[in-house]
């Protein structure tokens, strides 16, 4: 994953809004923030109201809500372990996938559970939707806490509709038409080894893959790869029927790393032998105004709130983007992804 100063933007204060009680008596919902339409906060309203038992019973309606809010925040139902969070995942979904085609160091938990990006706890991910560069991803995103961290290490997250609607028609014509070239480098010394990635030590299961999926294969000298990809911008939704912004255009490419990071990369390698990088569809640059542009839309989007023990939020990959704030102290957040879908299933 990329990775980027946190944005100066304050966000206002978070303000409650007036609690609705389900028909049931058990939960209460409520807006996170009036500011943002993300997410609803799902809390129980009575003692000892088992999260699985009860969302097994209610997946039709919170379905129906996590479209129409994008993120849904379960708080204060004593999710207390992975297994917990697990179960979780299968009452709402059709069960944890495992990390294929990485892009982050993540470490398994159990099952198809991991660690939620094992970067440096100074610095911050910038926001993105999980594996939208990639021509096979979860529609589905399942964080939980486990332990909060002593200071910041908030996921924000932000509303894809939100980004869309900041961008540019000019700019979103362009990419549209063009499309989003990604060309990623492997065993250089930065990034993830292409065994990593691909969970295989294995070259020729490697190539099998990315010919199933249509991703360019180039080996290099000393066992280095390099792989490039097309793939859309814009996407439709398999259950909304809208079209929104879903790609890795901004956050795989250079000029979003830090400086320092980035200045080093590009002391050693050009554009192509980047351990990521982004172009338009064409393999022609994306302007610096055109990213300075989408960074802006991404992060004007975002609402933060601190983790507490406990809480699992619900996210739909293709109508909100993810990030993490810098921490202090331990911080045990896990992740989950579910309901695979393929880049051609969500064409425009």
């Amino acid at each position: 994953m990329s990775i980027v100063p946190p944005s100066s933007r304050a966000l206002g204060a978070v303000r409650r809004k007036a609690m609705n009680v389900s028909e049931q008596q058990l939960v209460s919902e409520r807006l996170l923030s009036p500011d943002h339409a993300l997410p609803l906060v799902i809390e129980p309203v009575v003692g000892g109201v088992d999260l699985v038992a009860w969302a097994t019973g209610e997946r039709e309606s919170l379905e129906k809500k996590l479209l129409q809010y994008g993120a849904l925040l379960f708080r204060g139902f004593s999710v207390l372990s992975v297994e917990q969070f697990d179960q979780v995942i299968a009452a709402l979904s059709p069960g944890a996938l495992e990390y294929m085609f990485r892009a982050s160091p993540r470490t398994r938990v159990g099952g198809n559970i991991y660690t939620s990006t094992d970067y440096p706890a100074d610095q911050m991910i910038f926001p993105h939707n999980e594996h939208s560069y990639s021509p096979r991803f979860p529609l589905r995103l399942f964080f939980y806490c486990h332990i909060p961290s002593q200071t910041g290490g908030e996921t924000p997250i932000g509303s894809t509709r939100a980004v869309k609607a900041s961008i540019s028609p000019e700019i979103e014509a362009r990419f549209r038409e063009k499309g989003v070239l990604y060309v990623r480098n492997y065993g250089d010394g930065f990034g993830l080894p292409w065994q990593t990635v691909f969970q295989s030590e294995d070259r020729s299961e490697v190539e099998a893959y990315c010919a199933s999926v249509g991703i360019e294969v180039e080996w290099k000298e000393n066992n280095r790869l390099r792989t490039r990809q097309r793939g859309p911008a814009v996407v439709r939704h398999p259950r909304t029927g809208e079209e929104v912004w879903f790609n890795h255009a901004t956050f795989f490419h250079i000029s979003t790393l830090p400086p320092v990071i980035r200045d080093s990369l590009q002391s050693n390698f050009n554009d192509l032998d980047l351990p990521t990088n982004t172009f338009y569809g064409d393999g022609e640059p994306i302007e610096p105004h055109v990213l300075e542009s989408l960074r802006a839309a991404y992060l004007d989007s975002l609402v933060r709130f601190s983790w507490q023990q406990g809480d699992v939020l619900f996210i739909d990959n293709m109508l909100a983007v993810h990030g993490r704030e810098p921490f202090t102290g331990k911080r045990a957040i896990m992740t989950g992804m579910a309901e695979a879908l393929l880049q051609s299933d969500v064409a425009v």
